[in-house]
């Protein structure tokens, strides 16, 4: 069987890694997430409209 205790530094600091940047995309993905619909609701605030919504007659 192989002795775990001889890697378990390299496996842990690999996880620990992993899971550091992980959560640094999160981060990042929800922070850009809230700027872009920060940005929409400005934009249709002053009045621009999407191009796929259906024009009102």
């Amino acid at each position: 069987m192989i002795d775990i205790s001889q890697h378990f530094e390299y496996i842990a600091g690999a996880y620990i890694v992993t899971c550091v940047l992980v959560g640094a995309l999160v981060i990042l993905v929800n922070r850009d997430y809230h700027t872009q619909e920060k940005r929409l609701a400005e934009l249709e605030a002053k009045g621009v409209r999407r191009r796929s919504e259906e024009k009102k007659s």
